[in-house]
């Protein structure tokens, strides 16, 4: 007997904060869902970053070029990059077209799909299948085919929400840049044991902003 989907539906570009910073905070609590021929892959967004407009860590700040087209499409469309070359990151494209700005997919709870996460990352125990953003994408088995991918319509690879309202929302320092780093532009779930990055980053005193 197959398990019963969760109910989650798309979230369409209408829905999306046309701000970074806002959106960044919007997509904790919300889903990213991978629909695939042999079945569904989901989880829970419990940690994002901002990287808004004028922002000197950005892929964007440059200005446009063929390696970050995707970042200056409407809000809703992947950014896939390989950063350092080790790990690819799943970033969503923010602010009206041709801006050029972004939010990282930095962790998920996993919830459907686990064997084909697992599988992808063999001998991970459920707390570190995709608690960072190079193990997300790595147990979603994401890389640059979905680059320019458009996450707002609800098929192959998408965002998604169940619970309505606004969910708690922690905000703390940036982590893993060479600078910028003091900027509070690092959103998460408050008590998800799936964030990832030091636990006590996320007690400092705007952790709840």
């Amino acid at each position: 007997m197959r398990n019963q989907r969760l109910p989650i539906l798309p979230l369409h570009r209408d829905d999306l904060p046309v701000d970074t910073i806002e959106l960044a905070r919007f997509m904790i609590g919300k889903y990213l869902v991978h629909d695939l021929p042999e079945g569904r892959i989901s989880g829970r967004v419990v940690e994002t970053e901002a990287y808004p407009v004028g922002d000197s860590t950005s892929h964007a700040f440059m200005g446009r070029r063929p390696h970050n087209g995707s970042m200056f499409l409407a809000p809703g469309h992947a950014y896939v990059r390989l950063t350092y070359g080790l790990s690819y990151m799943l970033n969503m494209s923010a602010e009206a077209e041709q801006t050029g700005a972004g939010i990282l997919f930095r962790a998920i709870e996993p919830l459907e799909g686990l064997a084909f996460m697992e599988a992808r990352r063999p001998g991970a125990p459920l707390r570190d299948l995709a608690r960072g953003p190079g193990r997300l994408t790595m147990a979603r088995g994401i890389g640059p085919s979905f680059d320019g991918h458009d996450l707002c319509t609800g098929r192959g690879l998408w965002i998604g929400v169940i619970e309505q309202g606004e969910a708690s929302v922690g905000v703390t320092t940036r982590i893993g840049l060479s600078r910028e780093m003091h900027r509070p532009l690092r959103f998460f779930e408050p008590g998800s044991a799936f964030v990832s990055g030091p636990r006590k980053l996320l007690l400092t005193p705007h952790s709840r902003a």
